[in-house]
């Protein structure tokens, strides 16, 4: 199986070279792929997560097909969108203790 940071770089890779001027407004953007589990036996779905600062997440979400079309090309199920700004701010997050990484590229996109 590919791993989820692989197919994040591959789905940046391919909105750039079809989309570029999305491309660049994702470039002030996180992206992620996520694995969740479900059913029995338990199978994997993944999905595709853009964390947008809270001033361009309306420009990135009226783009919504073009990101389902890619990532549906690319065997994921859907688009999700986050906005990282508010998330940073939310008093019950846990993202600083489970992920210290992604919480620090948060506040780096958030900014």
């Amino acid at each position: 199986m590919i791993s989820e940071d692989t197919l994040a770089n591959e789905f940046i890779r391919v909105i750039n070279e079809y989309y570029p001027k999305l491309g660049e407004v994702l470039d002030g953007c996180y992206v992620k792929v996520v694995t969740n589990y479900w059913g029995r036996p338990r199978k994997s779905f993944q999905h595709i997560v853009i964390y947008c600062p809270e001033e361009i997440i309306s420009y990135v979400e009226s783009h919504k097909p073009k990101l389902t079309d890619v990532a549906e090309n690319m065997g994921l199920i859907q688009v999700v969108f986050r906005n990282a700004s508010r998330l940073l701010r939310d008093p019950m997050s846990k993202i600083k203790q489970s992920d210290p990484r992604m919480w620090l590229d948060l506040q780096w996109v958030s900014k």
